[in-house]
């Protein structure tokens, strides 16, 4: 239910524009000043590390906005100025709409612009348009790229909006109270990240209202939800504890959102501060089995969750829940060749363009006995048990000069749905 139009442009270029000076890195969970931006945009850029941030001065956010679009370096391509869809709920359907075989039914904020962006086959209800179209700002940089003393180990981008119709999750009811007629397959929620502007007693209730809400889609519909970057753990906690989690029956996420969502609930390795490098295989396949054990379907209790796409740069693992889906080895390659073909823009995977980053040795937990597993070229999805869960692994060809980075998480989401097969419970 998040949908915006995404500026895309390059972040130095922009800061440079604004006459910010290179600045000592700092992370702020939420932006309200140039100073801040500046920061936080030095903070993620030395790490190559994804980020969003809500911006809460309305007035400074417009005027960020139109320096980027009326800069005469935009005139002279100093930064490239794009217009993209833009937002998590959006851009799956983007990436699902290419199938010529589906109907897409997107709630979310919908203005002009993104309507004239939009797919064909995706439909919008007439109570989810709006006049006025939510931009987000999308700070692109690449491997290797300086700003100052920062240097970027790997490109990303770092994303801000002052976003206040996403941030309610105002469409939510809409989504549900169309879903009578739209009768779907498979149901995707994202959004919910956009929720921390919000003061936490809204935040509060709005959470419990869309709680509501997801709890009146029928049961043998499946729901995926896909997560973002967040900052506040007492609001991640919510949602893992008591609240979404059981009532969906997938989720996707990436190795910032699986971290800093182990950190927030107290499961394993959340004393980690940070990644450094690739994400150890081991770790990552530890806290996906911490939250399918203790918060995914079980005997004892009422949860849905059965299955976790977990994606990073170098690899992909798909979890799930033994019984409950089918195809794994296929949605796991399916969501890793969307990444390589996606980030470098090709139609199939061109071999001169990508690189393989992913260990070719690893083990497969670090609280148990760990199984250790070598690559096999000829086989690149490897697969191991452990009790009653199954995780599928595959290395993914990463593009080596990417085009694009935004909403690559979200493609590859999409694609490892469209190849997943739920089984009726």
């Amino acid at each position: 239910v998040n949908a915006c139009v995404d500026v895309v442009l390059s972040g130095v270029k922009l800061l440079e524009a604004l006459g910010l000076e290179p600045a000592e890195g700092k992370n702020h969970a939420v932006l309200s000043s140039r100073q801040d931006l500046r920061e936080a945009f030095a903070h993620f850029m030395e790490r190559g590390a994804a980020a969003e941030r809500y911006f809460s001065d309305a007035d400074a956010f417009q005027a960020i906005a139109r320096a980027a679009s009326e800069h005469p370096a935009a005139q002279v391509a100093l930064f490239v100025l794009q217009l993209y869809v833009g937002g998590n709920a959006a851009l799956i359907g983007q990436k699902l709409a290419t199938n010529p075989d589906l109907k897409i039914l997107l709630c979310g904020p919908v203005g002009p612009k993104l309507h004239e962006l939009l797919d064909d086959n995706v439909v919008v209800p007439p109570e989810s348009m709006q006049e006025r179209d939510e931009f987000h700002l999308i700070l692109e940089y690449q491997a290797g790229e300086q700003w100052g003393r920062v240097r970027a180990p790997a490109a990303n981008r770092f994303i801000f909006s002052h976003d206040l119709s996403n941030g309610a999750l105002n469409m939510l009811e809409v989504f549900v109270s169309s879903l009578d007629e739209f009768q779907p397959d498979l149901v995707v929620l994202s959004g919910l990240h956009m929720m921390e502007g919000q003061s936490k007693e809204m935040r509060q209730r709005r959470l419990m209202e869309a709680v509501a809400s997801i709890s009146d889609i029928p049961t043998d519909i499946p729901i995926h939800l896909e997560l973002a970057s967040m900052t506040d753990q007492d609001f991640m906690s919510n949602i893992v504890h008591q609240q979404v989690f059981p009532l969906v029956n997938s989720i996707g996420l990436n190795e910032q959102e699986l971290l800093f969502l182990t950190q927030a609930a107290s499961g394993p390795h959340a004393s980690l501060a940070s990644w450094s490098g690739v994400p150890d295989v081991g770790v990552v396949s530890d806290i996906l089995f911490w939250i399918l054990k203790e918060h995914g379907r079980a005997a004892e209790r009422a949860s849905d969750l059965t299955r976790i796409h977990f994606h990073t740069l170098a690899y992909h693992i798909l979890a799930t829940v033994d019984g409950h889906w089918g195809n794994q080895a296929a949605a796991v390659a399916a969501g890793a060749r969307a990444a390589g073909t996606q980030a470098c823009a090709t139609d199939t995977i061109d071999a001169t363009k990508v690189f393989l980053k992913a260990p070719l040795e690893f083990v497969t937990s670090h609280t148990e006995a760990p199984a250790k597993i070598s690559l096999n070229p000829d086989e690149p999805v490897v697969l191991w048990h452990r009790d009653g869960i199954s995780f599928h692994f595959t290395p993914v060809l990463v593009c080596k000069d990417p085009v694009r980075t935004v909403g690559l998480g979200d493609a590859i989401s999409a694609e490892g749905l469209l190849y997943s097969e739920a089984y009726p419970q």
